[in-house]
């Protein structure tokens, strides 16, 4: 993606960051630190700004079925800007990047970057939707933020977020990262948020972004369950970045033989 870029973690680049060598001068490294800067910020401001708007157009024109509204919307954003923006780095979420930065695929310093972006980036977008909606819309929508069902427990809400982050990076690192997967831009990714949000978005909000969650709080002054938006989804990041280049990404290309539907692709 660059989900990783020239110097970050490259895409199609199965070596990590740490046997690379940075020929780069330090106004060249200023000026690529700018262009990551600015893609992480706008990628992420799509996405709660698309995100929440859906949620409160949604909820102001009585539509029948929100869920399935609010999924599409957060689902083509999230594949609309992943695909825009991976060239340069794609990641638009703190938990892909920590799950990056865990597998040795990003430099710490500009995964630092990464995530001071993402989380501008959220905010700006939640104080954008604050100024343009209702106020009523807005302060029932909480800006497009997330809150955990009344039957869910701080503990129950963590291992959801967890789960339904594990299954988004491990797609990202499994169509993006991979040099051998197939070439669909962020549309998988995009999907995954989509059936995320279906399966749990009515129990816990299904943010999987801490960065999504972080801005619209910020905005709203609402920070209700916000340990659950970060412990769980940086836990399932992690675990499932690791898990994926120790035992997927360093094996290569699977033998003809032994029954991948596209051993070679």
């Amino acid at each position: 993606m660059a989900l990783g870029v020239e110097l970050h973690g490259t895409a199609h680049d199965p070596a990590p960051y740490h046997r690379r060598t940075n020929p780069l001068s330090p106004r060249s490294l200023m000026r690529d630190s700018w262009r990551h800067f600015a893609a992480e910020f706008i990628g992420i401001f799509a996405l709660v700004f698309v995100g929440g708007a859906a949620i409160m157009t949604a909820q102001m024109a009585h539509a029948e079925n929100v869920l399935l509204a609010v999924a599409a919307a957060h689902g083509i954003a999230l594949a609309v800007m992943v695909t825009a923006t991976m060239r340069i780095s794609g990641h638009l979420n703190p938990a892909v990047t920590l799950g990056f930065l865990a597998a040795r695929r990003i430099e710490p310093m500009m995964a630092m970057l990464y995530i001071v972006a993402q989380l501008l980036g959220a905010t700006a977008a939640a104080y954008v939707l604050q100024w343009i909606f209702p106020h009523d819309a807005a302060l029932g929508a909480r800006l497009g933020g997330q809150s955990l069902a009344l039957d869910v427990s701080f503990g129950r809400g963590i291992a959801l977020e967890a789960i339904a982050t594990f299954f988004l990076v491990f797609v990202v690192f499994g169509t993006a990262v991979d040099p051998h997967a197939p070439k669909v831009g962020g549309f998988a990714i995009g999907l995954t948020v989509m059936a995320d949000i279906l399966a749990i978005g009515p129990l816990t909000g299904a943010s999987m972004n801490p960065a999504r969650s972080f801005g619209p709080a910020i905005a709203s002054g609402v920070f209700e369950a916000q340990a659950v938006y970060w412990i769980g989804p940086i836990l399932g990041g992690i675990a499932a970045a690791l898990l994926y280049d120790a035992l997927f990404l360093r094996r290569g290309r699977e033998p003809v033989d032994h029954g991948a539907i596209s051993p070679t692709d």
